[in-house]
């Protein structure tokens, strides 16, 4: 593993005819390093015209089946194309896969479908997508343990970090007894840190107390990267999600520009990495651990209950992960 790594800017998107064109570009010219999916980009993918002919070759399969068949066809090609990547460096080159939201509560259910799609897949640069829930910090272990990547996704506070890093480490300790890969070979996790969800939510209550908006999701993500860092885990990176902008008045680029930290990865809607020039770019002020605390304090301070907010956000979003996979399949 190559030391001294910088930020990675990744896509928060994928589509058949998008990756054959634009995102090929991207990878080629170096602009994006990776890519993530979930069930609401998916959902939005698969009413595009380009999918009907396969389609209609799954007809006779149930309707899962027919979606998990598309799905593997775009995260196989994204993965072909992201390959010279990982094989360059196997910190970036992934494409992530997220496993059936519904199964969000069950360890064991997580893990089996975790390992049967990624051996479907077959690509070492597919990374599997695991809510961080208290069923899914064991699926993430044992897939660690199976040495299969993983991605942490829909992480709000505290103790998700920590529900997760011990995960990882556990998962690295086990692997470590049974295989005897060199590190470059080990399975790679990133932590999804959603941003601007914080901002949408809890703006409006801010400004009533006079404090910064569009400062929340920010401070929020900088202190659980300091956090995660601190546990010293090399083959486990911060990812910064949730970093498109609601707000008309800000830069499409601003969630990447204030968290353009060293080793960590944005993944961003194609608005704002088309906003992002990187010739540009600076690192971005990271405050300290003791002035993040001083700062969520503050919040709390204010009357907001930031671990409810977390866990009500965490809530939505394994909700709208379910309907939008739902969805799918109603429409197959």
């Amino acid at each position: 593993m190559q030391e001294n790594l910088s930020f990675s800017l990744w896509c928060d998107f994928i589509e058949r005819n998008f990756l054959e064109n634009d995102f090929t570009k991207m990878v080629q010219e170096g602009i994006i390093k990776g890519a993530t999916s979930n069930p609401t980009i998916f959902q939005q993918a698969l009413l595009n015209e380009s999918y009907q002919a396969q389609k209609d070759s799954l007809k006779d399969l149930d309707k899962k089946s027919i979606y998990e068949a598309l799905v593997k066809t775009d995260i196989q090609r994204a993965a072909e194309i992201l390959k010279p990547l990982y094989d360059s460096n196997p910190n970036d080159g992934y494409i992530s896969i997220e496993v059936d939201p519904n199964l969000c509560d069950n360890t064991k259910a997580t893990t089996e479908e975790g390992i049967r799609l990624f051996n479907a897949i077959d690509y070492p640069n597919v990374m599997i997508k695991i809510p961080a829930t208290k069923a899914g910090f064991g699926a993430m272990e044992e897939l660690i343990t199976h040495g299969i990547s993983v991605n942490a996704t829909l992480v709000f506070n505290k103790a998700q970090v920590v529900g997760c890093m011990e995960a990882f480490k556990k998962g690295y300790e086990k692997l470590k007894q049974t295989s005897k890969k060199e590190l470059k070979d080990l399975p790679r996790a990133v932590v999804s840190i959603f941003v601007s969800r914080f901002d949408r939510k809890c703006d409006s209550i801010l400004k009533e107390h006079g404090i910064a908006t569009a400062t929340l999701g920010i401070k929020n993500a900088q202190y659980l990267y300091h956090i995660l860092n601190g546990y010293g885990l090399a083959g486990v990176r911060a990812l910064f999600a949730s970093t498109g902008v609601k707000d008309n008045d800000l830069d499409p680029a601003y969630y990447i520009k204030e968290l353009y930290h060293p080793y960590a990865i944005n993944t961003a809607p194609l608005s704002a990495i088309s906003a992002f020039n990187s010739d540009e770019a600076s690192e971005a002020y990271l405050p300290s651990i003791e002035e993040l605390e001083e700062f969520l304090q503050s919040i709390n301070d204010a009357g907001i209950n930031l671990d409810s907010i977390s866990y009500a956000l965490l809530e939505q979003g394994l909700n709208d992960f379910k309907v939008a996979f739902s969805k799918i399949l109603e429409s197959l």
